[in-house]
């Protein structure tokens, strides 16, 4: 992975993830880099300065090609500024006044988007234990009931993201996309204080049967799959073991055991106060020990369906042990993609490059189509 900031990973990876998804309407590689030239490296403050700056910039340029009725200008502005404002709110710790207001001013960019979008996603909100799962459902234009995947992120991640990269890929193959903040991500924890949880296969069969129910003039509801990205890796484990209504499972960027990644990291590391957010821990004890149920141990071979493990073997967060460890354990019909080290793309859950996924992709289309 290219490192902008020499020895500094995380914030170079940030960037990387900024610059991929610009390929998908998510930023602009000149803004992108104008940014970065703003921070210090290891100075997380200087970091949300720089992505806010810039967010806050390209959100005001949006509200002002609305206004002159430049839909498409205006379009394209609140897109970028989402994704510049989700970036800069990605290392506020829960505590900062800041975090709520960054994040709730990036979903309004990329809402103020959708009604000037040609292909516009339906918003839903999957009804769950007495609050509710945010999300979009991405139809591929002109094509009747094409088959889903229902797809979760990682971490605390946020649905909207997933527009860049995921939604284009599965739309531009026939395919549909009904993406979700599920327990610990997005609007999920934010607003509705929903926490992860190690059995994500009840919130998966919540997204399922609901699906089922209400998008039954919107697509093939014979034909759902189940995939999630970095720490939904684990997740789309998990909800393929327990729900074996999945035609299909896709697991971009295995993780065998969320506790065993995190066992040995130092409780001041970048993510620690976002894991202990998620699970609702005071500290990174109780966050430690509440992840040691996040684990495939006994629970792989319980797997079904088809299932496609995508893996980079340079994968710093996540290390490539985790993607031959599932493979092994997976008793169903099984395939194991790696990209090597010494190619580019071989980052977590390749966000270094993108086109490194278009196998998975394929293989998704393929196997829902059949």
């Amino acid at each position: 992975m290219w490192h902008y900031f020499p020895d500094q990973y995380m914030p170079s990876y940030q960037l990387n993830r900024a610059l991929s998804q610009a390929h998908y309407g998510g930023g602009e590689f000149a803004e992108c880099l104008e940014a970065a030239a703003e921070i210090t490296p290891g100075d997380n403050e200087s970091f949300h300065q720089a992505w806010a700056k810039i967010g806050n910039k390209i959100y005001a340029e949006g509200e002002a090609a609305a206004q002159n009725g430049n839909r498409a200008t205006a379009r394209r502005a609140y897109l970028r500024a989402f994704n510049y404002l989700r970036t800069s709110e990605f290392f506020l710790k829960p505590s900062d006044a800041r975090k709520l207001p960054t994040y709730n001013k990036c979903i309004d960019a990329f809402r103020k988007a959708i009604p000037l979008m040609d292909n516009q996603p339906l918003q839903l909100k999957v009804p769950f234990e007495g609050s509710y799962l945010p999300g979009y459902l991405f139809k591929p234009a002109g094509v009747a009931n094409p088959p889903m995947m229902i797809m979760f992120g990682g971490l605390d991640s946020l649905a909207e993201e997933l527009y860049f990269g995921p939604a284009n890929w599965l739309n531009e193959r026939g395919v549909a996309l009904m993406v979700l903040d599920g327990p610990g991500q997005g609007e999920s924890l934010r607003i509705n204080h929903v926490h992860s949880r190690y059995d994500y296969n009840v919130p998966a069969t919540a997204a399922y049967e609901w699906a089922i129910a209400n998008l039954q003039t919107e697509i093939d509801t014979q034909s759902i799959g189940v995939m999630a990205v970095s720490m939904g890796g684990y997740m789309a484990a998990r909800s393929a073991a327990f729900e074996p209504r999945f035609k299909i499972c896709a697991i971009w960027g295995a993780v065998w055991s969320y506790y065993d990644i995190w066992k040995n990291r130092p409780d001041n590391h970048p993510l620690a106060e976002i894991v202990m957010h998620i699970v609702g821990a005071d500290n990174m004890a109780d966050a430690r020990e509440r992840l040691k149920n996040f684990t495939l141990e006994g629970v792989a071979e319980k797997i079904s369906m088809p299932t496609y493990i995508l893996h980079g073997e340079d994968d710093r967060q996540n290390f490539v042990e985790n993607a031959y460890k599932t493979y092994e354990a997976l008793t169903c019909e099984k395939y194991l993609e790696i990209v090597p080290k010494e190619s580019s793309g071989s980052a977590h859950c390749q966000v270094d490059n993108f086109t490194k996924v278009f196998n998975l992709y394929d293989w998704i289309a393929k196997k829902l189509h059949e």
